[in-house]
């Protein structure tokens, strides 16, 4: 268990899953914790994260920051996503083994599966197929991360571990017009149409796409959760083990937003992946289950993105 004192750093403590974690960390008590704006650490500044452990010696690691975006995001910059991810991953996984760390959790994504695994995802099915190419260079990326930790694991006895998170929504999201993921993109473009007055609302794809989300503060406590009671070398999945259709979706949206136009479909857009749930039995045998439905996430993410009008022009 985590000492409520230990000094405990959150690497990308701004975006949404750091700023979550934070969150539950200081809602459970924890007293010590370190972070660093990006201008004040560059972590892909394989000097500049050793200088930084080095001094601050963190006993605990919450590796959260990573580059992230939708589609259009991972279609149009592949190299950057899997450079910068790649490179911010190892400098921090190794600088923390360096300087002793005690336990780091590195946060990856759902898209290290492949894309026709059998659903529900197991943990177990890592690398058995092939992975879905609109953002295998991000899925690239956050597979050598986990592996690395489970390679200085059984090379050198360190506790690192690995959770797997569904797709993410809450406070804090990047609601970009192109370069968000689907539920704030959705979030964004039903809450201008209705303010605009649109007749109808034009989305990506068939609608066709099975997917889960899961509210990023209860991500945050699993983190938690497994940070002290978790460790091994397979990664845990964070999901709800619930899913709708995109085009179920975006009528939930729409109507949390309170647009009431038409809906139509652009299917000359990709759809992505078919289907992307998780099995996670694993996470509810360590005692865990989520608590925010759908719905109330969505409204809670509504209302974030209102009282926060520089979020929508990330």
């Amino acid at each position: 268990m985590m000492e409520k004192d230990a000094k405990i750093y959150v690497a990308g403590h701004r975006g949404m899953v750091g700023s979550a974690i934070v969150r539950e960390l200081n809602r459970q008590g924890y007293t010590n914790l370190v972070t660093r704006m990006h201008g004040e650490l560059d972590l892909t500044r394989q000097d500049a994260v050793e200088a930084f452990f080095a001094e601050e010696k963190p006993e605990y690691v919450f590796l959260a920051a990573a580059r992230v975006g939708g589609i259009v995001a991972n279609e149009s910059a592949l190299a950057d996503f899997m450079y910068d991810n790649m490179i911010l991953e190892m400098n921090v996984i190794h600088a923390a083994w360096r300087n002793g760390c005690r336990k780091l959790e590195f946060l990856g994504s759902s898209c290290i599966y492949p894309r026709m695994a059998p659903q529900p995802m197991k943990e177990s099915c890592l690398l058995t197929g092939e992975l879905e190419k609109t953002n295998e260079a991000y899925a690239l990326a956050k597979i050598s991360g986990l592996k690395y930790c489970e390679f200085l694991n059984r090379q050198y006895g360190t506790d690192y571990i690995s959770v797997m998170p569904t797709n993410l929504y809450g406070p804090n999201d990047n609601y970009h017009p192109t370069h968000s993921h689907v539920l704030p993109a959705l979030i964004r473009r039903f809450h201008e149409a209705k303010v605009e007055g649109r007749a109808y609302v034009t989305c990506w794809g068939d609608g066709s796409p099975l997917r889960e989300f899961l509210y990023v503060d209860d991500l945050a406590n699993l983190c938690v959760l497994l940070m002290n009671i978790y460790s091994g070398n397979e990664t845990v999945n964070a999901g709800t083990g619930k899913e709708l259709t995109i085009r179920e979706l975006t009528k939930l949206v729409a109507k949390v937003v309170g647009y009431t136009g038409e809906i139509r479909w652009d299917s000359s857009r990709p759809n992505g992946t078919p289907r992307k749930l998780l099995d996670v039995s694993k996470a509810a045998a360590l005692g865990w289950t989520y608590q925010t439905e759908l719905e109330e996430g969505i409204r809670l993410s509504y209302e974030d993105f209102l009282n926060n009008p520089m979020r929508a022009q990330r």
